[in-house]
């Protein structure tokens, strides 16, 4: 198999992968793959088995996925195979009985539509719902940025008030500590860096570093509001004398709702040249929902990332 697309000048993402891998070395977890009907779905499938980071489990239509394995010229000798019934929500109400069950350690997205699998995974009875709300996370290696950088949420909650960001940022800095960084540092975003009432987000800002030190999240160093170029630029927090420990050195930015974060995160890629791995957060499992257009590499070290949540 030839080597995922976009890795080879995201080296961040291929240790990420190759971290996973050695850590599946005693036991390959097990990556259900809901309603993976199509070529794109069982190429992940393909890639999750030889990259070695986890054992893909088709949950679907044994028909349909038969059927775009051979037009896809995807051999499925060794994969296993739940069979449901033909439509994306019965595969996805499949996917998280095993789940609850423990019969796979992570979901993955296959060629259903995202809101199908979401409906399923945070249903009241029958879902996979945790302590906190559910969020999303992206971790990107940019070219120009000397670590990975953690931003949320970008994907799921789209005006979040304070407690969901609470939440958004408990889930962000809980998978960040267990990825080997126990003092994660946090900048939370907003249009500006000062406290102002006429920007919700500054004082949705100024809460969450009050809470922050009085020990809400052990460990986490939480620091802003920051405009976008303070938190990311030291030198730009040097010009306009904003100090802390943050600025320049981010592990994880909070952004202040959907749209700021849907922006930022294609224009890093777009524009930036990054890539990212991503994973929704605050489930029983960790759950990959990527898109159709992210690349290879993208899908996979999503995957690596899911791995890494659910050791």
């Amino acid at each position: 198999m030839q080597p995922l697309p976009g890795l080879e000048t995201h080296p961040r993402l291929a240790a990420l992968i190759a971290r996973a891998r050695a850590g599946a070395a005693e036991r390959l977890p097990r990556i259900g793959l809901v309603y993976p009907c199509d070529a794109l779905a069982l190429d992940a499938a393909q890639h999750i088995a030889a990259s070695g980071i986890g054992q893909p489990v088709l949950i679907g239509p044994r028909v349909a996925i038969a059927q775009a394995a051979a037009a896809a010229g995807v051999d499925l000798s060794g994969m296993a195979l739940v069979d449901t019934a033909d439509t994306g929500p019965a595969a996805a109400l499949e996917a998280t009985r095993l789940a609850r069950n423990g019969q796979v350690d992570a979901l993955m997205k296959g060629s259903l539509h995202t809101d199908e699998l979401m409906s399923a995974v945070v249903h009241k009875e029958n879902g996979l719902r945790g302590e906190r709300r559910i969020s999303h996370v992206f971790l990107f290696d940019l070219p120009h940025y000397p670590k990975l950088l953690a931003m949320a949420d970008c994907v799921v909650n789209i005006a979040p008030d304070l407690r969901t960001k609470q939440d958004i940022l408990g889930n962000a800095v809980g998978l960040l500590q267990r990825l080997g960084n126990p003092r994660p540092k946090v900048g939370i975003v907003a249009a500006v860096e000062t406290v102002t009432a006429a920007i919700p987000a500054t004082l949705d800002a100024q809460a969450l570093v009050a809470q922050a030190h009085a020990g809400a999240w052990p460990g986490a160093i939480v620091e802003g509001p920051f405009g976008f170029d303070n938190v990311f630029s030291a030198e730009a927090a040097r010009i306009k004398k904003i100090g802390g420990l943050v600025p320049g050195d981010a592990d994880l930015l909070l952004l202040p709702d959907l749209n700021a974060g849907n922006m930022l995160y294609k224009s890093f890629v777009y524009v930036g040249g990054g890539d990212c791995a991503g994973l929704v957060l605050g489930a029983r499992v960790p759950v990959v929902v990527t898109s159709r257009a992210d690349s290879a590499g993208a899908r996979i070290a999503s995957v690596a990332l899911a791995v890494l949540a659910a050791g």
